[in-house]
């Protein structure tokens, strides 16, 4: 999986990356909660992109945390990162292309320290191992993202924006990631048909060979968050070659059952889900509040199984989750994999091979 892989395999390298992770692989979990738990100040427009400048460090340190919980993939510190976004805090627009490089890079660091023995130290526990290396996908945030308003919960960009002035916006951001090397490419929290149209385009037009991930978010548990069908986005990403796998994120627990369902009616490609906790952000405030029904960590993985039973191939966690959610996301599918007859013989999580 990475540069130069068949494009019209990206659908089954993940395939066979889930079979090789027993049948069902563990994404990692929300970035920013965890910077702020080990004293990052993300009062700041760029979010948690904003700790590439200041405290790579700490953005290094997390993804080791998701890998000793048991992720199989990590997913980079650019979901807010752009170059509009840089330039608008001062940066050259060569230094925004590094720092856009760099969340990849340090990604792809904390893997190989995994890799080499990072258990024997610090992160010392009889689960982690180092056998078990992982993707790096690279992570780009709507375009509401880039406003920061809120806007990628809605999808309501205003009728000025179009397909092209999204695949302005994004067409360079891509390039650059798709460069830094990465495994896969996360499209994030996409909230309409309109921009994953045109995300569909640009891996075309790009000629960007790394299999790319769709994600919608909803509210509604039928429609992306504009209001547009989820069956209908869906459709976008099953439609494009590129696109190796379609799911939601950025989403309440208590709709991804019904979300996953949808979205098989359209496409046999791997579907993947990563929610949030119980929480839910309100855009006019910029906070987090309790939802009504949210899920505590205990309710979260009791829906793991049915989440699998459903269809899920790949899962993990959103906004608020931790890497005790992706621990108790592994062992959730484990012992779904024991319910239904699976190989015994497997680690405590599971093996994945890179393709």
């Amino acid at each position: 999986m990475g540069r130069g892989g068949d494009v019209d395999g990206a659908a089954g390298a993940l395939r066979r990356f889930v079979r090789e992770a027993g049948g069902c692989a563990v994404v990692d979990g929300g970035l920013a909660t965890e910077l702020e738990a080990h004293g990052a100040d993300l009062h700041d427009e760029l979010w948690s992109a904003s700790c590439l400048v200041s405290a790579p460090h700490l953005i290094r340190k997390v993804h080791l945390d998701y890998l000793d919980a048991g992720a199989n993939i990590i997913t980079s510190a650019s979901y807010q990162a752009t170059i509009q976004g840089f330039q608008a805090r001062g940066l050259s627009r060569e230094r925004s292309e590094a720092l856009l490089r760099r969340s990849v890079h340090i990604a792809q660091e904390a893997r190989t320290i995994f890799a080499e023995g990072w258990s024997k130290g610090p992160y010392a526990n009889h689960r982690s191992s180092p056998r078990r290396p992982v993707l790096v996908s690279a992570s780009i945030g709507s375009y509401g993202a880039y406003l920061a308003d809120g806007s990628e919960y809605t999808g309501d960009y205003g009728i000025s924006v179009t397909k092209e002035t999204l695949k302005s916006f994004h067409r360079r951001r891509l390039q650059v990631l798709a460069d830094a090397g990465p495994d896969l490419i996360a499209f994030e929290t996409i909230p309409n048909k309109l921009e994953a149209q045109a995300y569909a385009e640009l891996l075309e037009e790009n000629d960007v060979r790394i299999p790319a991930w769709f994600f919608f978010t909803s509210k509604d548990g039928h429609s992306a968050a504009s209001g547009d069908p989820i069956t209908e986005c869906a459709a976008v990403a099953d439609a494009c070659a590129r696109v190796g796998a379609v799911g939601v994120n950025c989403t309440a627990p208590r709709l991804v059952h019904g979300l996953i369902l949808s979205i098989r009616k359209v496409t046999s490609k791997p579907v993947v889900v990563y929610p949030n906790s119980r929480e839910t952000y309100v855009a006019e405030t910029k906070e987090w509040v309790e939802s009504e029904g949210g899920a505590s960590l205990t309710d979260f993985v009791s829906c793991v199984g049915k989440w699998r039973q459903a269809g899920a191939a790949l899962v993990g966690g959103c906004c608020r989750t931790s890497p005790a959610t992706v621990r108790a996301i592994s062992w959730a599918l484990r012992e779904s994999d024991d319910a239904v007859g699976g190989d015994g013989d497997r680690d405590d999580f599971p093996a994945v091979a890179v393709l």
